[in-house]
């Protein structure tokens, strides 16, 4: 299907709202019915239609099309945000006694779930390094049911081969989920190399303008309505019909705001590695990479993500490069049409800050929009203070 037909009509029936070119925020909670027999079926089978927000809303259905056909997949769910995206998807596939394979130091929340909330139920995880694809066989028992991955993580960028994995997993019959924030479904698509399920936080490039928070997920209908009936409606993770509208607008400038990222990552990270005070750059399509082949094989870009390692030991230097930035804002998260830059070190007290440690000195650093050159300026001019300052 062409990405321009996605992006631009898929879903969107503007004969049915008075021929408009940007389509209604269906800003209603309840769905009126003529008869009883029509309430019914809705009542009985609440994903076929439109019976209360909660569950499905005009907005959001035009949504769902557009991001089920961006992965390749047969249907989509909206979340209120990422991480009730990867609890759904999670919780949807475990039971009692079962056993999970995790990439090692997934996003925080994903963790949290592994180690916090699962075990309490009798669930346990095994994490690994997942860029040796012998790893999840060596951790693999005989109740695993679940694989989970992340690639690339968002900080040191490792890689997982979705398709060994995938054809791993289906030898064995375990489902496999991964967290695909860090690409987006236009510059990696799990499911056509087997993956069960996809997911991703739509606050960043989805909705690019840092202005919404919300998740998806994405796999085969059978799938998809499963989680939608248990766990979606259970736990109340729907997306507001003003923000699935903010997502649509996201979706008619993805590819271009992608592709200003991705160009301005590939046009600094040389200039970042040769800097004398960057010890180590972490890119996913530098040819330095350990993961380089892999990541040219099933990535079509690597998007604005940049992670330096500073040589300085001394925390005083980073936060003095952090705090020199004119134009990087400080914050979490990525996406959006700001450039933005992540210190590790804030993850850690000054007491605890230990300079031998590469985690520690690292800062991850987006490109947004903004003109090339007026961003490596920025960072030039920051750089250079840790060199000639005593």
């Amino acid at each position: 299907m062409d990405l321009s037909y996605i992006i631009n009509e898929l879903g969107e029936d503007r004969e049915m709202y008075f021929n408009a070119v940007a389509p209604p925020i269906v800003q209603s909670s309840n769905f009126a019915f003529k008869t009883v027999e029509e309430m019914r079926q809705l009542m009985l089978d609440e994903y076929s239609g439109f019976l209360y927000s909660r569950g499905m809303n005009p907005t959001l259905e035009i949504l769902r099309k557009k991001l089920a056909a961006l992965d390749g997949a047969e249907d989509a769910l909206v979340f209120s945000s990422g991480a009730g995206a990867i609890f759904a998807a999670i919780l949807s596939q475990v039971k009692h006694g079962d056993h999970i394979v995790s990439v090692r130091d997934p996003y925080s929340w994903a963790k949290h779930m592994f180690e916090i909330i699962l075990p309490r139920f009798g669930v346990q995880t095994t994490f690994i390094d997942g860029t040796d694809i012998e790893n999840f066989e060596r951790a693999r028992q005989s109740n695993t049911t679940l694989v989970y991955l992340e690639t690339p993580n968002s900080f040191t960028y490792e890689l997982q081969d979705l398709t060994a994995v995938a054809n791993w997993a289906k030898e064995h019959h375990i489902v496999s989920i991964v967290d695909n924030s860090h690409c987006s479904p236009l510059f990696q698509s799990p499911v056509s190399m087997g993956i069960d399920l996809a997911l991703q936080s739509a606050t960043k490039y989805i909705g690019g303008h840092s202005d919404v928070v919300a998740g998806v997920l994405t796999g085969s209908k059978q799938k998809m309505e499963k989680i939608f009936k248990s766990e979606y409606l259970n736990v109340g993770s729907a997306i507001a019909p003003m923000n699935a509208w903010l997502l649509i607008r996201g979706l008619r400038t993805l590819e271009l705001r992608l592709k200003k990222c991705d160009t301005s990552a590939q046009l600094i990270f040389p200039r970042l590695k040769e800097h004398a005070a960057i010890e180590r750059i972490y890119f996913p399509f530098d040819p330095d990479f350990p993961q380089y082949d892999l990541a040219k094989k099933q990535m079509k870009g690597a998007g604005g993500l940049v992670t330096i390692q500073l040589k300085t030991r001394d925390l005083a230097k980073i936060e003095l490069f952090c705090n020199s930035l004119k134009h990087f804002l400080m914050a979490v998260s990525w996406g959006g049409h700001e450039s933005l830059v992540f210190p590790s070190c804030a993850n850690v007290l000054p007491s605890e800050f230990d300079g031998e440690n590469p985690k520690h000195r690292m800062v991850r650093i987006y490109f947004g929009l903004e003109d090339t050159e007026y961003l490596w300026d920025d960072l030039k001019q920051a750089l250079d203070k840790l060199l000639t300052r005593e």
